[in-house]
This record gives structure tokens, C-alpha cells and sequence, in this order.
């Protein structure tokens, strides 16, 4: 019998729920291994917009340390939280295959079909909240007239605080919610709100030298999944994007094509550009390049150019 691999892992129900599939994959391949839980700073500083937090790795870099100081032989992530470029000594050992992909409006009151619109019938100002700035993009582009709310901390205080306050409804990842049971009776499926890049996969990353663990961890890798991802990745990483930036991606395998689509908005989602490409699979990561500078020549560059300012 080889060591038992440390799976680290945030302590939140819906991290814990993931690193729990790996383990429980990496059993079914004869690899035994046990859960490690560690605190991120994110999970910490609840109040904090993420935006101002240089968010980029806010959730994985707790993890990220407690892999580089030998504390854990794996980091389990949601992989829409990982920065495209991994700190140096470690690498993706395997995706899991994609969960659902779509964001949920979670609602509170009487809403209806009003004039093909999901809404809260004779309410003008709807109040939605989210920590996402590229949900709240999205939404404000569609709904310019409504007020949005900052939201933050693990689903199960999300939810708490949705009740709690006067608001009309919050905006949740579909996998977050479905994975651990949660999704509410009231929650509606965003068809039209595109995702970020890598929602709803499952990030294992381990250290470059231990083969071992790596090795272990390919049984499970689902290939379409990190198709995808890589696509959307490569994508934000041209447009250098991070979650502090209202940039949406989605790409998806048909036959032997694989099929893109992205976007990028101003924060207060009243400009926006967007790009619709296909490719053969093995163009994968060269697609998403190819959109993200298509993208800025059709109006992407103005719209990151004012971005930028408005963080400075």
C-alpha cells in the first residue's frame, strides 16, 4: 500500500463536499486518503467586497502554502476561484467532470412571467444581490434600472442572509447549491447570464515533483471537462481577468468541435462585447486566445481600458 494522500481542503460544506468526491475517487483507485482543513482569507473577512481584496487566489492561496510547506499533498478547488497562472512548484493533477453550469436567481416573494421577463410583477426596482461583479454586470446590463446588493461568505450564509434582509433575491452557482442539497424550491435557472471561466469544475492541483500523487490523481481525470476549461481559461488569461473582473466564458465539446462563447462588460454592465467562435478539439487553447483578441477588437479593449481606470 502507497502513503495515504492529505487532501486539503476549505472548511466550508461546499469545499468539504468536493474534496470529498476526490477522495472518495482516488479510493475507488486504491489510493487511500484522508481530509486536511484549512482556513482561506477568504473565508475569514466576510465584509470586504472581493474586489478589494486583490482577489485573484483569495480562496486558493491558503491552500496553495499548506501544499508548497508539505502540510497537503493535494488542493481541491472550485476551479472559476483558481488564478490561470498556478504559483511555481505546483501543477493541475486532474478536473473533474463539469457540474452544472449555470448561475440560479434564488427569490423571495410573488415573481412571475411578466412580458417574457422573470420579475417581481409591479416592482420597478428590484433589489439582487451578489458578490460576483460579473453576475452583477450582467444583471445591471439586462436590468439597468434595479439596485444591487454586496453579498458575501459560504452558500449556507448567503442563504441566512437573503432571508435576513429586505432584498428580492441573490444570484448562486447552480453547482454550488445542487451539490450540497440546497437549492431552494424558489430559485430560477439564468439561461441568458453566461458563466465564469471553469464554473462548476473541480480543480485537484498537486506539486510538480511528487509523481506519485499526480499519477494517482490522472485515474480520474475527466478529459472533455479540461478541454473546456482550458479553453475559457486561456480566454480570461489573454484578457488578463481575474474575479475582480466582469469577464464570462463558456465553451463547450459538439462532435469534434468545440464551441465558445464570451464576453466582458464595464462594472456597471452598461457596455458590452461579446465573441462566438468554434474550433476543432485540438485548437482547444488556442481558441480561447483567438476570442479574447477578436474580442477586444470588437470593443473589449475599450471596455478593459475603463475597468482599469475604474480600479485606479
Amino acid at each position: 500500500m502507497g502513503k495515504i494522500i492529505r487532501i486539503g481542503t476549505r472548511e466550508s460544506q461546499l469545499a468539504v463536499w468536493q474534496a470529498t468526491q476526490v477522495q472518495v475517487l482516488l479510493a475507488q483507485n486504491g489510493y487511500p486518503a484522508e481530509l486536511v482543513y484549512i482556513k482561506s482569507e477568504g473565508d475569514i473577512d466576510l465584509h470586504t467586497p472581493l474586489y478589494e481584496m486583490g482577489v485573484q487566489g483569495i480562496f486558493t492561496r491558503s491552500l496553495d502554502m499548506a501544499l508548497l510547506n508539505g502540510r497537503i499533498d493535494l488542493a481541491v478547488h472550485s476551479m472559476k476561484d483558481v488564478p490561470t497562472q498556478l504559483p511555481a512548484g505546483i501543477r493541475p493533477a486532474a478536473v473533474l467532470k463539469r457540474g452544472p453550469v449555470k448561475d440560479l436567481l434564488v427569490y423571495k416573494g410573488e415573481w412571475a412571467e411578466e412580458k417574457g421577463e422573470w420579475t417581481l410583477p409591479g416592482k420597478l426596482v428590484l433589489h439582487i444581490a451578489s458578490s460576483s461583479i460579473r453576475r452583477k454586470a450582467q444583471w445591471l446590463n439586462r436590468y439597468p434600472a434595479h439596485q444591487l446588493h454586496n453579498l458575501r461568505g459560504n452558500v449556507n450564509t448567503r442563504l441566512k442572509k437573503l432571508q435576513e434582509e429586505n432584498w428580492d433575491g441573490a444570484i448562486f452557482a447552480q453547482a454550488g447549491l445542487e451539490r450540497i442539497g440546497l437549492r431552494p424550491e424558489n430559485a430560477k435557472e439564468l439561461d441568458w447570464m453566461l458563466p465564469a471561466p471553469a464554473q462548476g469544475a473541480i480543480l485537484v492541483a498537486s506539486l510538480e515533483k511528487d509523481s506519485y500523487t499526480t499519477e494517482a490523481c490522472r485515474t480520474f481525470n475527466d478529459l472533455e471537462t479540461e478541454i473546456c476549461t482550458r479553453t475559457e481559461r486561456s480566454f480570461l488569461r489573454t484578457l488578463l481577468g481575474g474575479c475582480s473582473t466582469p469577464i464570462s466564458a463558456f465553451a463547450q465539446v459538439n462532435g469534434n468541435e468545440i464551441h465558445f462563447r464570451g464576453n466582458i462588460l464595464t462594472l456597471d454592465g452598461a457596455e458590452k462585447a461579446v465573441v462566438e467562435l468554434k474550433a476543432g478539439l485540438t485548437e482547444s487553447e488556442e481558441l480561447g486566445t483567438r476570442a479574447a483578441a477578436l474580442l477586444l477588437e470588437n470593443g473589449g479593449l475599450a471596455i478593459a481600458a475603463k475597468i482599469r481606470n475604474a480600479a485606479s
